[in-house]
């Protein structure tokens, strides 16, 4: 029996993989017996222990329990199906207005153009209806949907079908861009199935999962998968914390469920990675931390009530922990604190690193805004900073985030680097040599 390294040659990835980091590397493990020796019942033994030892030196093989592996998801499907509904939209745009090409005379194609711009109502612009589908699903009986913003937004009429033929116009109660997550209503002549939200956080990388939605306008199509990362941050929004899929999400799954095996909500469908439109395995959806939130302020309000910090934040990297005397790199740098803001108002000054937010650790720059985002307006908080290296903890009120305040801060940058990002008055920038010798951090 014998080991060796050997390289995989990979084919090069879709152009927008290219930039990923992926191993290069496989373990290829041969085994070797001797042809002039003939093969007895011991020898095949050994060598069956030999494979066993080597997984205990090498690479341990997966364990299946037997109970924890669905033979099926009919049973799921079934019981999960009814709750899960097709949204189809319509809208009323303008079409531009296209002269007729000039066609010399006697052209064979006059006839065709003519007839082409008669049936479009003339050579001037005019309405034109354009329909669209996605996904959602029912969330109360009485009759509220769950769906993603980019499913409706700018819609005129809203439908919602359902599993048994039956549909219903739907009324747009709120709607959320920057978590990409909408509420709408409809009015059941009877109490509908309905799906509850599980906890997101609860899930772990290697969990089943299924997906039921809308896919091409094929509605109730199931897939199955499993959870493939968690957090993932793909600059759809400021508050990116993507639940990773490879149940098979496409066109039109949009705003439809993720279930556990517990049948229970833990992600909003709502993204893929795809060169083709179709499904490669990598989808991703909004966990059930995040949509929970945002549904219940939606229901509530009609609006999402973000709380507002008013700082200006970057990263903490190696050299600036070491700098600072923190063992690890997290947290998040002030580099500007907003005037008359929650934080000058608590006392932070530019140059803190926030360590804890409200009892959470800040583990990175991105963390902040999000946790900042959830937390409830006019809350007093412990915020626990690093300040010249001494830790202390202030009480800062979270005010609300308008949504003046976040595009006027957006408008502020907007001649700044392409890698700062403003949210919830953060901005969030790479650490310069210039805010290196400002907060007098060591290069």
């Amino acid at each position: 029996m014998r080991c060796r390294w050997a390289k995989a040659d990979a084919a090069p990835l879709p152009w927008s993989l290219n930039n990923l980091k992926y191993p290069k590397e496989v373990l290829v493990i041969s085994l070797f017996t001797s042809s002039t020796r003939r093969s007895t019942p011991l020898a095949a033994g050994v060598l069956a222990l030999g494979v066993a030892a080597l997984t205990v030196g090498a690479v341990t093989a997966p364990t299946f329990a037997q109970d924890n592996r669905p033979v099926s998801f009919a049973d799921l499907a079934e019981r999960l199906s009814p709750a899960v509904v097709n949204i189809s939209t319509a809208q009323t745009v303008n079409r531009p207005n296209r002269p007729m090409p000039q066609l010399p005379p006697g052209s064979p194609f006059r006839e065709f153009f003519e007839d082409f711009f008669d049936r479009r109502g003339g050579e001037g612009g005019g309405p034109n209806r354009v329909q669209s589908l996605g996904s959602g699903f029912v969330i109360d009986g009485d009759g509220f949907v769950v769906t993603n913003n980019h499913v409706i937004e700018e819609a005129d009429e809203i439908e919602v079908n359902f599993s048994d033929g039956s549909s219903l116009p739907a009324v747009l109660i709120g709607r959320d861009p920057k978590t990409d997550i909408a509420l709408l209503k409809v009015e059941p002549p009877e109490p509908l199935e309905f799906v509850n939200f599980g906890e997101s956080e609860a899930a772990r990388v290697g969990d089943w999962v299924v997906a039921i939605g809308n896919p091409f306008g094929l509605g109730g199509s199931v897939s199955a998968g499993i959870i493939s990362a968690r957090n993932r941050d793909i600059n759809a929004g400021p508050y990116d914390d993507f639940i990773q899929t490879d149940a098979a999400i496409n066109r039109g799954n949009s705003g439809g469920p993720l279930f556990n095996m517990a049948g229970e909500v833990i992600g909003v469908n709502t993204a893929i990675i795809s060169p083709s439109g179709g499904s490669i395995g990598i989808g991703f959806s909004v966990p059930s931390a995040i949509a929970t939130a945002v549904v219940e302020q939606l229901r509530s309000f009609g609006e999402t009530r973000r709380g507002w910090l008013g700082v200006r934040i970057q990263s903490v990297d190696e050299t600036i922990a070491e700098s600072l005397g923190l063992d690890d790199a997290m947290g998040a740098l002030v580099s500007e604190v907003t005037e008359d803001g929650p934080a000058e108002e608590a006392g932070l000054e530019s140059g803190d690193v926030i360590l804890t937010f409200d009892g959470q650790n800040i583990e990175s720059m991105r963390d902040l805004p999000r946790i900042v985002a959830e937390t409830e307006v006019g809350k007093t908080v412990d915020v626990e900073i690093l300040r010249r290296g001494s830790r202390d903890t202030v009480q800062v009120a979270i005010a609300l985030l308008e949504e003046e305040r976040f595009e006027s801060t957006e408008a502020d940058t907007a001649g700044d680097d392409d890698s700062t990002a403003s949210m919830l008055g953060m901005v969030l920038e790479p650490l310069t040599p210039d805010s290196r010798r400002r907060f007098d951090i060591s290069s």
